[in-house]
């Protein structure tokens, strides 16, 4: 487990429960370095001021807030840690709330809880608990990086996560990004449902990074003095291409259904008209529509018929002889 990045207590009513925060997620994403191509070198960014052209080492700079273009006001890390705060070292729950009523898009970081020593593990046990058999999660404040938070406080496989959260008015409105309304039949909806159920898993930890994958061999291959990989054939559809949407419907859910080694026969719900083209009839359909003609008409004869031509035939073959 990476090393603590913060270290407070919870605020629990009168309960203090002492915590280390510990980050829940790792980036594995691959990194490049600026370098000058013509030999490779690496280029650094340089910290200049821009007033007396010098560069400043990291020990000469410090945070400044803008109030007009020509005055800056320097705060300093110590005056922030002492701001008159409630929740400078501790995540205070504020209330509790339903799951269902955080909407996701206002959750940002996620943090794992760890008790801090011995003492901690009662009252953290307590907290875990209430937050297990009430089915809700907590809603908090803490102070962290220069400002106050909001924080979600949940359980995950017997530990208190902590998520960041964005305030209320930091959540832009969609309104304007809503398409025009167009009408939607119900065969429609009903043949999305049926691909969203197909398409439905319990186990999501078998999702992988591909793009990340694809760039790891090209890397590979480079290092090598190898050819790069062939680029994948681009199967999705065609930008302003326009399409079926029934027809698109109908080959996902055969698709999803043919992937879990399903029969994806019954997956058409809606019949598509034929083109002219494909509405003639084809030349085989001609022949056997003759064939089973002739057959009729010699089934159709009388038995009176048949034996009198059978007679004639067997004369013939006499008078041959």
């Amino acid at each position: 487990m990476p090393r603590p990045l913060w270290a407070g207590a919870i605020s629990f009513g009168l309960v203090t429960i002492p915590v280390k925060v510990v980050s829940a997620t790792e980036d594995h994403d691959v990194h490049f370095h600026r370098v000058h191509l013509a030999d490779m070198g690496r280029v650094r960014t340089r910290k200049v001021c821009e007033l007396d052209d010098q560069v400043v080492s990291q020990d000469e700079i410090g945070k400044g807030y803008e109030i007009t273009k020509d005055q800056t006001v320097p705060v300093t890390d110590e005056e922030l840690e002492q701001m008159p705060l409630p929740t400078a070292k501790a995540i205070e729950i504020a209330a509790f709330t339903d799951a269902d009523s955080i909407d996701p898009v206002r959750i940002s970081d996620s943090y794992y809880l760890a008790a801090d020593g011995q003492v901690a593990a009662k009252p953290y046990a307590l907290l875990r608990k209430a937050l297990e058999r009430s089915s809700k999660v907590a809603v908090a404040k803490f102070a962290w990086h220069g400002r106050e938070r909001l924080g979600l406080l949940r359980v995950r496989a017997g530990v208190i996560v902590l998520h960041s959260m964005k305030w209320p008015d930091e959540v832009r409105s969609p309104e304007s990004l809503a398409p025009r309304e167009v009408e939607v039949g119900e065969d429609e909806i009903a043949q999305a449902l049926q691909l969203a159920d197909r398409m439905t898993i319990e186990d999501l930890s078998g999702f992988r990074d591909e793009y990340r994958q694809a760039l790891e061999g090209i890397i590979a291959a480079k290092a090598e003095g190898k050819p790069l990989p062939a680029p994948a054939e681009d199967g999705k559809q065609k930008q302003g291409e326009v399409v079926d949407l029934m027809a698109a419907l109908n080959a996902s859910v055969a698709a999803a259904k043919e992937s879990r080694g399903e029969d994806g026969e019954d997956a058409t719900v809606h019949e598509m008209r034929p083109s002219k083209k494909t509405a003639r009839k084809a030349p085989a359909k001609k022949t056997a529509s003759s064939k089973s003609a002739a057959a009729k008409k010699t089934t159709g004869r009388s038995p009176t018929a048949a034996k009198k031509t059978t007679k004639k035939t067997a004369a013939k073959k006499r008078s041959a002889s």
